[in-house]
């Protein structure tokens, strides 16, 4: 069986439940255990009784350590912090061997089995950014991204990890210092640091914004979604997509971030995924019907990110449409492919 957990607030609830219905639809064994950052999120997942499902509230999570360090640092930052903790929470509280952590924002395409194949004997399992020249960050954020990372329950596995849990503990921040950014910047080597790493070399595992620019999507004969890469040709499946920084606003707009995505990549992925999400919405509004957890509002005060895209907005917003990179959409006018 693959052991998953996660962790969110009501914030990413929404993400959430369709991480989960994504990876159920395309794996059936496996258990996932979700780590609820506050009492909406807590008592929503409780209502919905998910199978598969096992919520922890913070107050049966949080360790002495964990709480020692929490005032200083924002959510994010607690979050970074407590992910190397849940993992070692479900291996020791649940006798597991084994745990992959998994952000609430990835969506399943394929089922997960593939990766946990190429990890074969190894006992850590971590995967590249893959960041497109444009966007590379590794030098700050790391070459690593903890969005899927896997320890098995053996000498080696917990070596990594315990080392991992104390690291971000004692220093977890969003910024850059001494070689540390958040949680991630300290994977970068794990390959000499410690036995057994294996760093996933299918590229279906962790397809994301900054690193979709390398693919070009295609179909089959069998109509089946691919990607091949621009430079060398090489066909894969996705096996899950990293949604990230895609935002709602409470005047009905969706932001899908400042990366370049084609149309393609638009029709075929994010119009999808929105959808789904709000689905979920819904889901969670049929038990509590005050539900705007995520939403911000859109005020002309925010960042200049936000001003710029102003400028075009009005003059574009009643046309389903890209604007350069600018990606703002209106919710009504996106329907499911």
């Amino acid at each position: 069986m693959f052991n998953f957990c996660t962790l969110f607030d009501s914030n990413y609830l929404s993400r959430g439940l369709v991480m989960y219905d994504s990876l159920k639809k395309h794996e059936n064994d496996f258990h996932l255990y979700v780590f609820a950052f506050d009492n909406k999120a807590h008592e929503i997942l409780k209502k919905l009784a998910l199978d598969k499902v096992t919520v922890i509230s913070l107050k049966d999570f949080e360790s002495e350590e964990l709480l020692s360090v929490k005032p200083g640092r924002s959510k994010a930052e607690y979050c970074w912090t407590c992910t190397p903790s849940t993992i070692k929470y479900v291996i020791e509280k649940y006798k597991v061997d084994n745990c992959t952590y998994i952000d609430a924002d990835l969506y399943f395409y394929n089922s997960p089995k593939v990766l946990f194949d190429e990890m074969d004997n190894k006992s850590v399992l971590i995967t590249e950014h893959r960041y497109s020249k444009k966007y590379d960050r590794s030098v700050i954020a790391g070459k690593y991204c903890v969005q899927f990372i896997t320890f098995k329950n053996n000498i080696e596995g917990l070596k990594a990890l315990n080392w991992w849990q104390q690291a971000c503990i004692d220093w977890c921040y969003d910024r850059y210092e001494d070689g540390k950014f958040g949680d991630q910047k300290y994977l970068d080597d794990w390959t000499t640091r410690f036995e057994g790493v294996h760093v996933l070399q299918h590229l279906g595992g962790g397809i994301a914004p900054w690193n979709v620019q390398q693919y070009r999507l295609i179909k089959n004969k069998d109509n089946q979604l691919l990607f091949t890469t621009k430079q060398n040709l090489t066909n894969f499946v996705p096996v899950f997509y990293h949604y990230h920084y895609v935002r709602f606003y409470k005047n009905d707009l969706v932001d899908l971030g400042w990366f370049k995505l084609t149309k393609t990549i638009v029709e075929h992925f994010y119009k999808n995924y929105i959808c789904d999400l709000e689905n979920a919405t819904v889901r969670i509004k049929q038990i509590d019907q005050g539900f705007d957890s995520g939403f911000r509002p859109f005020s002309i005060k925010e960042s200049k990110r936000i001003k710029d895209k102003l400028k075009v907005l009005f003059k574009l917003i009643t046309r389903y449409n890209l604007f350069d990179k600018k990606h703002f959409y209106k919710k009504s006018q996106i329907k499911k492919s």
